[in-house]
């Protein structure tokens, strides 16, 4: 029986809600320069997604760097001022614990591309178009 409490995915709205906030925060933080870090300040970092841990103790931050440009980069400087982000998190997200980190790059976009390729293939398309 499902809770009514659950999303499709099984993951709960409270879960969504946090990761949500916790993904307005990061942005926040990036967008305003709040961050003295050369690579962070020089560089559009867009914080795609936070998923929680059930406990909410951990997140892990999707980043997808804008234009490409130097992701690995990036995720280091990202990964260097760790510490800075999650507390800047714990001040604004009301928890009981803070929530530790984890940066990793979204290839949300790379495997979206690589399906629109394979759906253009012209086999693939003479397929789609017999159904």
């Amino acid at each position: 029986m499902a809770r009514h409490n659950e999303t499709s995915e099984g993951r709960s709205v409270r879960l969504l809600r946090v990761g949500e906030q916790v993904r307005h925060i990061l942005s926040e933080l990036l967008s305003r320069g709040e961050v003295h870090d050369d690579v962070l300040t020089s560089h559009s970092v867009s914080i795609t997604e936070v998923r929680m841990s059930p406990d909410l103790r951990h997140a892990t931050v999707f980043i997808k760097s804008l234009l490409g440009a130097n992701e690995e980069a990036v995720l280091k400087a990202l990964r260097t001022n760790t510490a800075f982000f999650q507390r800047e998190v714990a001040k604004r997200v009301q928890l009981k614990y803070a929530a530790k980190l984890k940066f990793l790059p979204d290839a949300s976009f790379d495997e979206a591309s690589h399906i629109e390729k394979l759906l253009a293939d012209p086999k693939v398309a003479r397929d789609l178009e017999a159904e």
